[in-house]
């Protein structure tokens, strides 16, 4: 009964009504539009991050345009330097990579035979000779894949060109008219929608430090990644940090999935030796510091939230949206449970002053 009656009282306030239709509506036009909405989506984010940098600039009492047009610029400035040195020296370590497999998964297979002769009680010969065949031949399989795939790509090349030259002019206008875009927004809505706003307000904020935290995460992590395989000189260097500051946008399962390509390229360069162990402990180490360093430091407004309750919302927002849905499955746990945390405050607030 009672929760029937708290039901009957939610649905009966014209704020939580309002409130459940803009997120019900927001939530069917992303689900029902997010493929076609990618650009835009893909903009909300870099106006999001970039604001982060305009904002400083804001503080030292330079003008909003002057800082816009200077972190812009250094955004550009780093596009450029991504496609002509970046992309380029990944492509080729990735190709090189995709070449590589077949001996390396071999070298495996002599490692494994050899460990057979000394205990043949703990695994077949027979099984590691399928499952390494079946392996070569998938990695054969994934090259010729690649190239079929690219030559029938020619259409998706062409719509990243264009996304190349509509993401940042549509980033460009969404950071110098924020404000008209705010106001403009606001006029759609009714007038009455304190609690929408409340939560809004929040997970706005909670929105913009995710992003912000995440860019300099990736950043920082890749950097750090790449300079210790520099210096240990392990090969694909540029590629497996890369994919390694990439990996922090899915929580906990990216660190542990970039660790089997990190240990099968250093064993396949030095075999069993000090340099092996050397790339394996470097790399735990950078990920001990992130999780335990950077990632509190970056995301203080994140890190309360139980493991648990953020590898259930990658599964399940991953499974809804795919790769958008694993990047936004922290902001979105955030939003849920903003308003969870907000909701019955606002109910005791009406009660407190119904009876003053």
């Amino acid at each position: 009964m009672w929760i029937k009656e708290k039901i009957k009282e939610f649905l009966n306030d014209p704020q939580i009504n309002i409130f459940l239709f803009i997120a019900g509506a927001v939530t069917l036009i992303l689900y029902c539009l997010w493929k076609y909405l990618i650009p835009v989506f893909t903009s909300v984010i870099l106006a999001y991050i970039l604001e982060g940098l305009i904002k400083p600039l804001e503080k030292l009492k330079i003008p909003r345009n002057v800082g816009l047009f200077l972190v812009f610029f250094l955004f550009m400035t780093s596009v450029v330097f991504l496609i002509i040195w970046i992309i380029p020296i990944a492509i080729k370590e990735f190709t090189q990579f995709i070449q590589d497999l077949p001996s390396m998964f071999l070298a495996w297979k002599m490692h494994l035979q050899n460990f057979l002769k000394k205990y043949p009680a703990l695994i077949n010969k027979l099984q590691i000779d399928s499952a390494i065949g079946f392996l070569v031949n998938e990695v054969r399989g994934l090259g010729k894949h690649a190239l079929s795939y690219s030559i029938a790509s020619i259409v998706s090349i062409f719509n990243f060109l264009v996304y190349l030259v509509m993401v940042p002019l549509i980033t460009f206008f969404f950071l110098k008219d924020k404000d008209s875009i705010i106001q403009f927004l606001k006029k759609l809505l009714p007038s009455n929608i304190e609690f929408t706003s409340q939560v809004w307000k929040e997970v706005n904020n909670k929105i913009a430090k995710f992003l912000q935290g995440k860019m300099w995460e990736i950043v920082i992590v890749w950097v750090a990644s790449y300079l210790f395989f520099i210096i240990i000189k392990l090969k694909f260097a540029l590629l497996l940090s890369l994919l390694i500051g990439l990996s922090v946008l899915i929580p906990f399962v990216g660190a542990i999935a970039m660790t089997i390509p990190v240990a099968m390229v250093a064993y396949f360069q030095w075999g069993f030796s000090n340099k092996l162990l050397i790339t394996i402990i470097g790399y735990s180490i950078i990920q001990f510091l992130d999780g335990n360093v950077l990632v509190p430091i970056l995301m203080s407004g994140f890190v309360n939230i139980h493991p648990v309750a953020i590898m259930i919302a990658v599964i399940l927002f991953g499974n809804l949206w795919g790769l958008w849905g694993v990047f936004f499955a922290i902001p979105l746990l955030s939003l849920i449970h903003t308003v969870i945390k907000t909701w019955p405050r606002k109910n005791i607030m009406e009660e407190k002053i119904n009876e003053g």
